[in-house]
């Protein structure tokens, strides 16, 4: 098996650096998320390719948080770096995986959100030790072989990380580094069990039943309105798209939104759809686990466990799921 050695890290992120922009799991002041290689500050940052997950996913790499194109240059993009993302999570592909099935289905953004994808690696960290807020394997998702990856490297500890190649792109990346690996046996870490799980079984069919239910409003009274668990989960992809046209010249402007603001479920006229901030915070959960379903046989949550780690009001998913596994519908 093909081996690097951890002092090796940072020579093989500039080597790859030299034909793309190269993204990383970093600390930077007090927050963290994947950043560019290429804007290491050793004074500033702390790259943490050893942290499960950090703050901002990497939906943002290929979703800008805000963009404006201009319409005659959609479909006749100006060539870019490839982008590489490195040390990202079995969820968070998982997360760019849900991303790719919304935007195959068309509409403003998908043209530009392909041309960015097909120019993107992905370079996995597998991981063996998930942490208290962790739940992919209920989720459905592998934390050991993430899918879809076109190198995983796996941590053995002291004697570096293995680098195992999974598609001809990763093929490509290899050769870059080719003389940074060395061919050797190591073993791989024992695997953790995951200390907390949830049961879906039921739960799709039966929320979709529970729309008065007063779950929503024990939770969304406490609930801060502050959107980071939509914001800060790799699966959410509301976008606010604008446009503006003149004959055949124009622009489209777009930028994350959230369900749980009042202003994105706005129509014509200035009429809510969701007055009350309980249906926003339940229209979310609905999506993930009723709607999303319904459409694509799976719920959108890649198990990550941001929403649980952040939420100030402790209405992470998993509670939802447990409350409405729990729930008892006789009398209704």
């Amino acid at each position: 098996m093909k081996v690097f050695r951890k002092a090796e890290v940072e020579k093989i992120l500039d080597r790859l650096s030299g034909d793309a922009d190269v993204y990383v799991p970093m600390l930077r002041g007090p927050g963290s998320g994947f950043f560019s290689w290429q804007t290491y500050d050793e004074d500033f940052d702390d790259l943490v390719l050893d942290r499960l997950n950090v703050f901002l996913p990497p939906k943002q790499i290929i979703i800008s948080p805000a963009e404006k194109t201009s319409f005659n240059t959609i479909g006749d993009f100006e060539p870019v770096n490839e982008k590489i993302i490195f040390g990202i999570r079995s969820c968070d592909i998982q997360g760019i995986a849900f991303l790719d099935e919304f935007f195959s289905a068309g509409g403003s953004g998908a043209e530009l959100y392909k041309w960015r994808r097909d120019h993107t690696a992905i370079i996995a960290n597998a991981c063996y030790h998930p942490g208290s807020s962790c739940f992919c394997s209920s989720m459905g998702v592998d934390p050991l072989d993430p899918a879809g990856a076109d190198v995983i490297i796996r941590d053995t500890g002291s004697t570096g990380y293995i680098w195992e190649t999974r598609s001809p792109k990763g093929e490509r990346l290899t050769e870059q580094i080719a003389d940074l690996l060395e061919e050797k046996e190591v073993s791989l870490p024992d695997p953790l069990p995951f200390s907390l799980k949830v049961d879906l079984d039921g739960v799709m069919e039966k929320i979709g039943a529970m729309n008065d239910h007063p779950l929503w409003e024990k939770y969304s009274e406490a609930c801060q309105r502050c959107a980071l668990c939509t914001y800060d989960c790799p699966t959410c992809y509301c976008l606010d798209l604008q446009a503006a046209h003149w004959h055949e010249a124009g622009y489209e402007f777009s930028c994350l939104e959230s369900c749980a603001y009042k202003n994105k479920v706005l129509s014509a006229g200035g009429v809510s759809s969701r007055e009350a901030a309980t249906e926003r915070f339940r229209h979310r959960f609905l999506h993930k686990l009723h709607f999303y379903p319904q459409r694509y046989g799976k719920p959108l949550c890649a198990g990550c466990g941001r929403c649980i780690a952040i939420c100030p009001s402790d209405a992470g998913i998993t509670r939802i799921i447990t409350e409405v596994r729990e729930a008892d519908l006789s009398s209704r």
